[in-house]
């Protein structure tokens, strides 16, 4: 096979690889918070639900989760450049075909080919990385600005989309992604060198197929429970086909002879640990920056712009702290780096359960921040561990790996706190709504609009002189919903720190944070792993 030699000994290389690779990491997860923050203006302009919301989320996040592997594999494949490029071209046309959307079906179909996108740079750029800079203490440090740039991405969106959204329709939030993705594919021809894996690989289409319905099967069933009943027939029948189609990928990959995800992976305590820690963190992380967009709009009523200069207390602290996480790396245990921050993610998230309608900028701001900072401390050490606890030769499926579960944990957040914030607000909304004294026929009419089409139904109801007491209900069942969900992220990411603790354990032979795996023999570059030291 044709395999390009990394350029260990130029600067330069190394040096264009990191601006690409940060830039692809820019344009992946920039529609993040742009949506986010949008969500009410896109409800509003298209009538959605907060099902049909939850829809616009995940349209792009599960083609994320979905085809992360199998972008991976077609990069080691047919070469990482080539596809770096492709991803590119997704998320450009994505987002033209969003910003052209009259529904808010063509929206998520615009939403999904950006995703598509997300999925074929993110595990790529760690690729390209990881070839370029093959010694882990030098990869700490360009995993840390990687990570800085998926940052810079969520910090910059919201405002993005809050100047845009001052002057023009929502639909141009789309319009940056357009000509950075076309410029950064001409740039990538020029500075990149293409790199592909030194073994030999095919596309694995069952584990490839398995893992699609199960992702699609298990987000949909969650959505749709959350929408209408966990009993309904439709929503039992998804998690059903999600744990079937999840047992058949298991089966699948233990067959295969050059598998997506080799399963063996998994030996790895590190690696099973930030895989675990990934997916349970951006679970928390997405889940509520869909949450906190609503309660800006929603409760708050605030305007796209002052919202974004709010979620940019959290993202801001999580870019000052990502470069100096990474280049701790080497000094200070991913054990304690992880753990750490996930504590201060579960404080946070606990001590947001005391916001109400009127909490000012300055109270919410000593909550947020230490969430981003705590994110901050997170990010590079679980990506960069994930990386480094597996060979060489298999960085990049492990990257991958470590993407793929982290999108399903994106997938899911919107969905299941999605789901547990539309079952209790809607449940708290009538008593509420009779404590504003709104009882009787009047009462009861807009406590069917809410349970119909969902709590931004409400407020497209011609409510005359009782609007602020309706409005004022529905901030109250908003508030209890938000609680609700606040107490599970934050219980989540406690989850997640003793997964760190139990999993994460210093080696004694390879650098702090760092978990050695080494390749045992493997069949058509399907090489088996074994912990060597943990």
């Amino acid at each position: 096979m044709n395999v390009t030699t990394p350029a260990n000994g130029s600067a330069d290389r190394r040096a264009a690889t990191l601006v690409m690779a940060c830039l692809g990491a820019f344009v992946a997860y920039l529609p993040v918070t742009t949506v986010a923050v949008s969500l009410p203006a896109i409800q509003s302009a298209l009538g959605a639900t907060t099902a049909q919301l939850s829809w616009v989320q995940d349209a792009f996040v599960l083609p994320m989760a979905a085809f992360i592997l199998t972008a991976g594999v077609v990069g080691d494949v047919h070469g990482r450049k080539k596809v770096f490029q492709a991803g590119l071209l997704f998320s450009a046309a994505g987002a033209a075909l969003a910003l052209c959307a009259q529904s808010v079906q063509v929206l998520w179909i615009g939403q999904a080919l950006a995703g598509l996108g997300a999925a074929t740079l993110l595990p790529t750029t760690l690729a390209l990385i990881s070839h370029a800079v093959p010694d882990h203490r030098e990869r700490g440090k360009f995993i840390g600005l990687w990570a800085t740039s998926l940052m810079a991405a969520l910090a910059v969106g919201p405002i993005v989309a809050g100047v845009i959204l001052d002057h023009f329709a929502w639909r141009w939030i789309y319009l940056l992604a357009i000509p950075v993705s076309l410029l950064a594919t001409v740039f990538a021809a020029r500075l990149l060198t293409d790199s592909r894996a030194p073994y030999e690989r095919r596309l694995d289409w069952p584990g490839q197929i398995t893992a699609t319905v199960a992702v699609t099967a298990l987000v949909y069933g969650v959505i749709e429970g959350g929408a209408d009943s966990f009993t309904a027939p439709k929503v039992l029948t998804a998690l059903a086909l999600a744990v079937v189609a999840g047992v058949a990928f298991v089966l699948a990959e233990r067959r295969s002879d050059s598998p997506m995800l080799d399963l063996a992976l998994f030996r790895s305590p590190a690696f099973t640990a930030t895989t675990l820690v990934a997916m349970i963190a951006f679970l928390a992380l997405i889940g509520f920056f869909f949450l906190l967009s609503l309660y800006f709009g929603m409760v708050q009523q605030l305007d796209t712009l002052q919202a974004g200069w709010r979620m940019l207390v959290v993202t801001a602290c999580a870019i000052l702290v990502g470069a100096p996480v990474g280049r701790l790396m080497h000094r200070v245990s991913a054990r304690v780096l992880i753990t750490g921050g996930l504590v201060v993610v579960s404080a946070s998230l606990f001590s947001l359960t005391g916001a109400g309608a009127d909490t000012s900028f300055v109270s919410l701001a000593w909550r947020l921040a230490p969430l981003g900072l705590g994110m901050g401390a997170v990010m590079t050490p679980m990506t960069a561990t994930a990386v480094a606890s597996v060979p060489h030769h298999l960085a990049g499926m492990a990257a991958a790996g470590n993407n793929a579960f982290r999108q399903l944990g994106g997938a899911l957040g919107p969905a299941v706190l999605g789901a547990l914030l539309t079952t209790r607000a809607l449940d708290s909304f009538p008593a509420h709504l009779a404590d504003a004294g709104m009882t009787g026929a009047a009462g009861q009419r807009i406590a069917t609009a809410a349970d119909q089409g969902g709590l931004g139904a409400v407020a497209g109801l011609d409510l005359g002189v009782d609007t602020g007491r309706v409005m004022g209900a529905l901030g109250e069942a908003f508030l209890d919903g938000l609680r609700l969900c606040l107490t599970v992220a934050g219980s989540l990411t406690l989850l997640a720190a003793v997964v760190a603790v139990v999993l994460l354990r210093r080696p004694r032979s390879v650098g702090a944070g760092h978990t050695q795996v080494a390749a045992s023999g493997g069949v058509a570059g399907a090489a088996s792993v074994k912990v060597v030291e943990v």
